[in-house]
């Protein structure tokens, strides 16, 4: 049977199990455009491409799937870049289709043409331009089996126009297998058993690489079941639940942070899903804390992270072995490790009661955790308030605390909660966001309207870059070239037919929110911020009292 390539990629992603599309379309994607309108997918028109990009890395980042965003040749395919950067560095199945002038025959020259293929090879895992309408099935399933193998990412396939309008006779589609990780090898799982029995004070970290659906469990089960106490990286946030009395704390810092006293008091870490784009939560040093790395690839060595034993394999089934060859840690082995805990807990509920306005962080926090069900969903965008939310929102379950602490670009933290917000539509979802990177992609607020989405996005007003700003100062530089002005957030809000709200004191802030969500629709709520207590994200005399324990 004759069919159109246009056609056949949009059957091939169907096969895929694709249900959404974002982007902005060009003339060259309008083939595309006319047999995505003829599918069972979804099409999200966005207003930048930029922020279509981050829109498809969630919905990859929540469902383990590749998210499919569409953009045209030159410069719809630039504004991808940082997408392919964020996706690509945080781990989240990502596939972008670019559109392209004719490749066969050519009538205008070099215009808008931009050498695409090569510009995403160092910032996918896969890119390909498509030259004939009979490769499409073969190089969409190759794609989609790149996208989401460990480690997860960014593919690219640039679909020429006139590729699109050609037909074929080869359409079969391929069958989608699911991806099986292979799994960690006795001889190695037992060593580890030796190594975690010898230990004295074990440690488990969760970090970025465990915050897969197949890891999950068997990392729970194993806390439960070892008494083991935990920590997580910011991207490992919710793991295991904060509330569960083995966990310490998250490490928002690479060192000096109140966990480090845990840290420096292990002498085993047990370091589940360590992932080398995040910051590192500790620094190794020869001689010190011995390391074993259980990931679903091999160790990246550098001077600071050099394990001593490696679990490579499937997460879930290494923490399953573990768990049933393992006995239970002495509670007196806790003990040192609870009283940290408890002083970092009470370092964290510092202020949380602080009557001052503009709303300090630690208010801030406490106030939106307040609001916030245990399952609601929060995404931050990047700056000063990412680390307060990181240490002090505690996180009960997987993936409902989105921070990016990978590429850590601004601009994304909008878009990451409409997709949120489309993927669970009853949960209460909240886009926090500083003036500055709101700004970057403010525009989204006319799509989220638009797609009639619940959703509150708290915009923290400093006027400001706030956290170079905090960092000019703390070198000692003159506080020059940072700050800015901003619009009427309320009115702007309005002109999209959102709901604007602005806080004037602090105890207006908590009523405010509840009736935010209990409304529905797009509200938009500005807070101003006092970021002086900024330097209390740093240790001071506290941290010696909580070492010394």
């Amino acid at each position: 049977m004759t069919i159109k390539a246009s056609d056949l990629f949009v059957k091939a992603l169907e096969n895929e199990g694709v249900s959404h599309v974002f982007g902005v379309p060009g003339e060259e994607n309008l083939d595309f455009l006319d047999s995505l309108s003829r599918s069972s997918i979804c099409f999200i028109l966005t207003r930048h491409e930029q922020a279509a990009g981050f829109m498809a890395a969630t919905y990859g980042r929540l469902t383990g799937k590749p998210g499919v965003c569409l953009a045209t040749l030159g410069p719809g395919a630039t504004n991808l870049v940082t997408a392919a950067a964020y996706a690509q560095l945080g781990a989240m199945p990502l596939l972008m289709i670019t559109g392209q002038k004719p490749i066969k025959t050519s009538k205008q020259g070099r215009f808008q043409i931009v050498d695409v293929v090569d510009m995403m090879r160092p910032l996918t895992k896969f890119t390909r331009q498509i030259v004939s309408a009979g490769s499409i099935p073969a190089l969409v399933r190759e794609a989609f089996r790149i996208a989401q193998q460990e480690r997860p990412g960014a593919v690219h396939l640039e679909l020429p126009e006139d590729i699109a309008a050609e037909t074929t006779d080869d359409d079969h589609l391929f069958d989608v297998n699911a991806y099986q990780q292979p799994e960690c090898s006795v001889a190695a799982l037992q060593s580890a058993v030796q190594m975690i029995r010898q230990a004295q004070h074990p440690l488990l970290l969760v970090g970025a690489g465990a915050n897969r659906r197949n890891a999950i469990d068997a990392l729970r089960q194993f806390v439960d079941a070892t008494g083991i106490p935990v920590f997580s990286t910011q991207m490992g946030k919710g793991v295991i639940s904060e509330a569960h009395p083995n966990f310490i704390g998250t490490t928002a810092l690479s060192s000096g942070d109140y966990i480090h006293c845990a840290i420096d008091h292990a002498d085993l870490i047990i370091n589940a899903g360590h992932d080398v784009v995040e910051k590192p939560p500790f620094f190794m040093e020869h001689g010190g804390t011995k390391v074993i790395h259980v990931n679903f690839n091999a160790a990246e060595v550098d001077r600071v992270y050099f394990p001593q034993l490696e679990l490579v394999g499937d997460i879930g089934s290494t923490f399953d072995w573990l768990r049933e060859n393992i006995d239970p840690l002495p509670d007196e082995e806790m003990s040192y490790f609870q009283r940290v805990r408890d002083h970092v807990q009470g370092h964290i509920g510092e202020n949380t009661d602080d009557p001052r306005f503009p709303i300090v962080p630690q208010r801030l926090v406490s106030d939106v955790r307040k609001v916030m069900p245990d399952d609601g969903i929060i995404t931050l965008d990047n700056g000063m308030y990412k680390i307060w939310f990181a240490r002090n929102y505690p996180a009960f379950w997987p993936n409902t605390v989105l921070l990016d602490n990978a590429l850590a670009t601004m601009g994304a933290g909008l878009p990451a909660a409409m997709m949120a917000s489309i993927l669970n539509p009853v949960k209460r979802v909240m886009a926090v966001c500083g003036d500055g990177g709101f700004m970057m992609n403010s525009q989204e607020m006319e799509t989220a309207v638009r797609l009639g989405l619940n959703l509150v996005v708290l915009v923290l007003r400093d006027d400001s870059f706030g956290m170079i700003r905090w960092k000019q100062a703390i070198a000692g530089l003159d506080d020059w070239g940072l700050t800015f002005g901003n619009p009427d957030f309320v009115t702007y809000a309005e002109s999209y037919q959102a709901t604007g709200h602005r806080v004037t004191a602090v105890e207006e802030f908590v009523p405010l929110l509840k009736a935010c969500f209990e409304a529905g629709g797009v509200h938009l709520v500005e807070v101003p911020v006092d970021y002086s207590e900024n330097k209390r994200v740093l240790i001071d005399e506290l941290s010696e009292k909580v070492c010394n324990v």
